[in-house]
């Protein structure tokens, strides 16, 4: 009971502390809302930029591709003929040149739809070939795909600007065709393209759709068929492909996926870190600068707080030496000026934790017509609201709590007789 009375006591001795000078209690809480509003701020803003780059990147990017690219082949069947001491002499030596297509398409995409990590994948056939209408001759690319895997992998649908991504799977002779391609060439809506392949082979399509994908080396040369429409141009059967694209429910674990299947795949499978390093480079390099600018704001904050804390305790030395005059023990003084600190922490805090989501509010207003984007991009992530939450409480307590042991080893008398 005594001791309740006395942790009473304390509390209220901190209260006056505080509300004495309320213009220091205030500056003190504004540091704390400042360091956690601008730590909110930096972080949503990062973590948007981040997104959004990822979200414009992995709109056309799987995060495995498997293909079978050329390899460089040095086997020799002379060599394995005879023996290491023979000599012979090879004159015009040629190169065959290996298959790039893949002949098992169902059976490596079985291996892979079975593996838990995997969310979607599809197969397409990629091959160049010249678009024609009228005078006008374009060489590009045609993607033969799956229109709903395609669909689920990219959300290629949500990007067709005119007609409709599902009438693919309906219109055998449809073509879904690239924004700047179409402009190009002239082309609008239901008008009819020639495209001839490397083959000599020509056909005529239909503008069934015309796709904006906000990338645009693909807007301006690629355009999209039926993968069986693409098989048949080629000659091949339904089994074949040039590629499969997979996407997993965590990026992040394509080694795992490589290295389980890699033997049974056969193929060359390549991650998207692999791929774009850059992009890799590129985040990780933004998140270390935002976590150190906002770290180096909640220490300025900090440090601010010290100094007033520190201020607050010389003014009122002679109070402190008048208490354990009194009887109060070093301890007592130490959690009077503990209680402020936190008191000050927690105000600080919450209404940093409100100005910063009021900051990133505002600026996700504004403006930003870029690459697909509309305004400037922020993501909250409930962890850096944790973080400043618990960074700036211990901050705060940590610069009290120096100043609070300094004075809780005051000798009174000294202090008294000064």
């Amino acid at each position: 009971m005594a001791q309740k009375r006395k942790n009473n006591v304390n509390r209220q001795i901190a209260s006056v502390h505080l509300t004495s000078k309320i213009g220091q209690t205030v500056v003190a809480i504004l540091g704390v809302t400042f360091g956690v509003s601008m730590y909110i701020f930096m972080n949503s803003f990062m973590n948007g930029v981040n997104k959004a780059q990822d979200d414009l990147a992995f709109s056309n990017l799987s995060h495995i591709r498997i293909d079978n690219e050329n390899e460089k082949n040095d086997y020799n069947p002379v060599e394995a003929a005879f023996s290491s001491g023979t000599v012979f002499n090879i004159r015009n030596k040629k190169d065959i040149q290996s298959e790039t297509d893949i002949k098992n398409t169902q059976q490596v995409m079985a291996i892979l739809r079975a593996q838990p990590e995997v969310k979607d994948l599809t197969s397409q056939v990629n091959f160049s070939v010249f678009y024609r209408n009228g005078s006008k001759k374009i060489n590009g690319t045609i993607s033969g795909v799956d229109p709903n895997n395609e669909n689920l992998m990219f959300g290629s649908a949500d990007k067709v600007v005119a007609g409709k991504w599902d009438d693919l799977n309906y219109q055998k002779s449809g073509l879904v065709i690239g924004k700047i391609l179409a402009d190009n060439l002239g082309v609008k809506l239901n008008d009819n393209v020639n495209v001839l392949t490397s083959d000599g082979i020509s056909k005529n399509f239909n503008v069934i759709g015309i796709i904006e994908t906000s990338v645009k080396e693909i807007d301006k040369s690629r355009a999209y068929i039926n993968i069986g429409t693409a098989q048949q141009l080629l000659g091949k059967n339904f089994n074949y492909s040039t590629g499969i694209l997979v996407n997993l429910y965590d990026r992040d674990k394509t080694t795992a996926v490589v290295d389980r299947t890699q033997n049974s795949v056969k193929y060359n499978m390549e991650t998207w870190q692999e791929a774009n390093q850059q992009l890799v480079a590129a985040s990780q390099l933004r998140n270390i600068i935002a976590s150190a600018v906002s770290l180096a704001i909640l220490l300025v904050a900090g440090f601010g707080i010290y100094n007033i804390m520190n201020m607050t305790i010389n003014e009122k030395i002679r109070e402190i030496a008048i208490l354990k005059a009194m009887g109060f023990s070093g301890g007592d003084v130490l959690t009077i000026f503990l209680t402020q600190a936190t008191a000050i922490g927690l105000s600080g805090v919450f209404s940093g934790l409100i100005l910063g989501i009021s900051i990133s509010s505002a600026v996700n207003q504004v403006p930003f017509k870029v690459a697909g984007l509309t305004t400037l991009p922020i993501h909250y992530q409930w962890a850096d609201f944790a973080a400043a939450m618990i960074f700036g409480i211990l901050t705060t307590i940590l610069a009290g709590y120096f100043p609070a042991r300094k004075a809780s080893k005051i000798d009174p008398v000294i202090i008294i007789r000064g």
